[in-house]
């Protein structure tokens, strides 16, 4: 399995060795009340293909994860929030969607905040420009997970 260590918090995503076919191991977080129910409308309706990659089949099975191609592209709505995350953060604004980007030097884990759910893209350095991604996703989250007060993160 590979990890990826972002700020201080460690992401866990990708691909076991053991996996079927065509199937990805993504740890699926845990939202609970609203969150839960926003992360579910948004994993329902998220795009069939991104950066022309299929949607796979992830496991476990979760309503708040959703995965793409390979090298994987994986989603997961209702993260916690991320540790690195502060008011000075750098953050990269797509759309009206404000992603964290992570490591800071060469981000390829990117959180959007400052919504009611946190929700993780994960994108691989070989899909470019990760706008591509953001710009998809994020049409979602500002359509289904609503903004917190503003200055809030």
């Amino acid at each position: 399995m590979r990890r990826a260590a972002a700020g201080g918090a460690l992401a866990v995503l990708f691909l076991l060795a053991g996996c079927a076919a065509g199937e990805v191991e993504v740890p699926a977080p845990a939202p609970q009340g609203r969150a839960a129910d926003l992360c579910r409308t948004l994993v329902d309706q998220v795009p069939g293909t991104l950066f022309g990659q299929e949607r796979i089949p992830v496991r476990p099975e979760s309503e708040f994860v959703a995965a793409w191609g390979s090298p994987t592209i994986a989603l997961r709505c209702g993260v916690p929030r991320p540790e690195g995350l502060r008011p000075d953060s750098q953050l990269t604004v797509v759309n009206e969607i404000s992603w964290l980007p992570q490591p800071a030097d060469r981000p390829n884990l990117y959180t959007a905040v400052g919504r009611e759910a946190y929700v993780e893209l994960s994108i691989p350095p070989s899909y470019t420009p990760p706008a591509e991604a953001l710009v998809a996703i994020g049409g979602l989250i500002g359509r289904e997970i609503p903004a917190l007060p503003a200055g809030e993160l």
